[in-house]
């Protein structure tokens, strides 16, 4: 059975734990890099600061206990639409419904503070996401988003409406 934690900062090792995992493990599907969060940015304050953007949803996905995904939803500069970011599924949690429980989870969030749109990034070939993010009702709009740390591969934005 998967459950659904609601973080807090207070959470942060927990979070700590399953991104640098998902950093270790996936790095071709973050933005960010395994070392950004090591050594001297792997810091108590910056874990909790990051659990603490304001008006952000942070969620964990537990299967038999034990912490194998997760995912964010967050506000963005634009009226009614909410990103979802930092999703990641273990691989002992892929294949059993965890990454649709996350985004699931997520788009609740997003709907009762209001949103019209959840937006998303996926990296340039992570097709199993992609898929994912298909399944659940975002559409690829088109739109290129951050160039990942490679310097090659592009996000895609993918969008879901909201409204009705």
């Amino acid at each position: 059975m998967i459950e659904t934690r609601v973080l807090t900062e207070g959470d942060w090792k927990m979070w700590r734990e399953l991104r640098l995992a998902a950093l270790a493990e996936a790095a071709y599907a973050f933005g960010s890099q395994l070392a950004d969060w090591q050594g001297d940015g792997d810091r108590e304050e910056r874990w909790r600061g990051r659990l603490a953007i304001p008006g952000s949803y942070n969620v964990l996905a537990m299967l038999d206990g034990q912490p194998v995904g997760m995912a964010s939803g967050v506000p963005t500069d634009q009226d009614g639409v909410v990103e979802l970011i930092s999703m990641y599924v273990a691989p002992v949690g892929r294949g059993r419904s965890v990454g649709d429980h996350l985004v699931r989870a997520v788009e609740q969030w997003a709907r009762q503070v209001g949103a019209g749109t959840l937006r998303l990034a996926v990296v340039e070939g992570n097709k199993n996401a992609r898929a994912l993010y298909q399944r659940n009702g975002f559409r690829d709009t088109g739109a290129l988003g951050d160039l990942m740390p490679d310097g090659v591969r592009r996000e895609h934005i993918m969008t879901k409406s909201l409204a009705g």
